[in-house]
């Protein structure tokens, strides 16, 4: 299987458990144990800070998300593939992967409706399998992971607002990739999580703005269109925009459409010498 690394340059090579999970195949989250002193992850989980210094630069949220995935196959001892599983519409969908993850990985379990991905996403818990080839949770997704070269999953929650099931997904060619490495995933999952809702306002943010820039446009060409009906008419404001609006649903033509259209053909010149513009009269006949 093409991963976006070398299995020897990424695998735990002590090869121990994580020392939070002796067992390691629970599939719950425990609190963190102290570390071994031999162990010597390639690197720690990122602060949050930085996450958000690093959203800061991106081009939007799902820049953010593709980033992430990187992020944590550096920062995650073992990993060698990752992606991001979130519920849309009450689908779960994978909406980010690294580069070289097989797009089966994720899919197959959701049309199973089961497995380590789509557990940690509907329980809130953390799912570990050290060794697909052992697996007796999973049996069909296990042997179709193992077929291609997958041999160790670690999923891991995300706490994402206005989403109630969400994991970051990862994996590795190894058995046991994880031993020692699954205090770090964690901590990466809270500080992904934080990026990621820091994210989601920064989104609805812009689009609060874009809301209100186009409401101040259309109030803005309304009123024009009213002052344009007015003149042509000498009517009253209350009877131009009622005029307006009833040309609108008669034509079955949004009201700011129909008021930029009376706008853009009075204020053009050669318009205005052929009578001051369609929409005007349009508008007019109608009353």
């Amino acid at each position: 299987m093409s991963l976006s690394a070398d299995p020897a340059d990424l695998a735990d090579p002590t090869g121990r458990d994580d020392p939070a999970d002796p067992a390691g195949r629970d599939g719950l989250a425990h609190p963190a144990g102290p570390t071994h002193p031999d162990e010597q992850p390639r690197a720690t989980a990122p602060e949050s800070p930085k996450l958000h210094q690093a959203l800061a630069g991106t081009g939007g949220l799902d820049t953010l998300l593709r980033d992430l995935t990187d992020r944590a196959v550096l920062a995650v001892a073992g990993a060698e593939a990752c992606s991001i599983t979130v519920r849309r519409d009450g689908r779960l969908l994978t909406v980010a992967g690294t580069g070289g993850l097989p797009s089966g990985l994720d899919q197959r379990q959701y049309e199973n409706g089961d497995g380590p991905c789509v557990r940690a996403a509907d329980s809130d818990a953390e799912q570990h399998a050290p060794d697909l080839s052992q697996e007796d949770r999973w049996p069909t997704y296990a042997a179709y992971a193992l077929s291609k070269g997958v041999r160790t999953v670690l999923a891991v929650p995300l706490a994402v607002d206005g989403e109630t099931d969400a994991a970051l997904n990862l994996y590795a060619t190894t058995e046991g990739a994880f031993r020692g490495n699954r205090t770090v995933a964690r901590a990466f999952a809270a500080n992904a999580s934080d990026a990621i809702n820091a994210a989601l306002r920064i989104e609805r943010e812009r689009a609060s703005e874009g809301d209100v820039r186009t409401a101040l446009l259309s109030r803005s060409v309304i009123d024009q269109a009213i002052g344009i009906l007015m003149a042509q008419e000498r009517c009253t404001a209350q009877t131009a925009l009622d005029t307006l609006r009833r040309v609108s649903q008669d034509a079955n033509i949004k009201l700011r459409d129909l008021c930029g259209d009376l706008v853009a053909r009075t204020t053009d010149g050669a318009s205005q010498e052929r009578g001051g513009g369609a929409s005007g009269r349009r508008a007019s006949q109608r009353r």
